[in-house]
């Protein structure tokens, strides 16, 4: 099973590359859901009403399972394709690249433009730190409130992240933890008295 993914740190936005009058301008953004996915692409668009061309691809899901290229009006597999490839190239997922162009009134036919959208997407990449992220999943825990020190030690233990700690006389609390060490924690969890958790 996967529990960590390549994907990038932060955004990366306007990296122009021209050709033939044309102008490219890439942009490169870490994503988790269709959410913001879509609020990423209607950004760019209302940034670049006049651009020719929006066209993108993105990966998402542990091993890029979900993924999409968009030629935007462009010839079919001449933007998208090479565009989602260089996510490929990369072995990142959580990732989409968009590229805007500027149409330059030169054709670049074809091939041109197959060879011009790879290297902006690719040069956009370049510029993006990429890193390894863990899976996270929340759990939480319900204990008696004098319990708090051994689930503090636990929970810091595993690297957790505390989301929310409500200290009444049955305490609560939400935490973030890193996938690979759901099984231990729910195994040392088990052996302590008056504790409830769910995942």
């Amino acid at each position: 099973m996967l529990f960590e993914y390549k994907t990038i740190e932060k955004p990366v936005e306007n990296i122009l590359l021209k050709e033939k009058g044309s102008k490219f301008i890439g942009f490169a953004y870490p994503i988790n859901n269709e959410e913001e996915l879509k609020n990423i692409l209607e950004k760019i668009r209302a940034e670049h009403p006049k651009a020719t061309h929006h066209c993108y691809a993105y990966r998402m899901g542990l091993s890029g399972e979900n993924y999409r290229a968009n030629d935007d009006g462009e010839p079919s597999g001449s933007a998208g394709l090479p565009i989602y490839n260089q996510l490929l190239a990369n072995e990142i997922t959580n990732v989409i690249v968009i590229v805007v162009r500027y149409y330059g009134g030169t054709k670049l036919g074809v091939s041109g433009l197959v060879k011009t959208y790879k290297e902006s997407a690719k040069m956009t990449l370049e510029e993006a730190n990429t890193i390894i992220k863990e899976l996270e999943i929340d759990i939480q825990i319900q204990f008696n409130f004098n319990q708090q020190n051994i689930i503090f030690t636990l929970l810091s233990k595993f690297d957790a992240k505390i989301v929310n700690f409500d200290s009444r006389e049955k305490a609560a609390i939400t935490a973030k933890i890193k996938l690979k060490h759901r099984e231990a924690i729910a195994e040392a969890l088990k052996n302590i008295q008056f504790v409830d958790y769910k995942f």
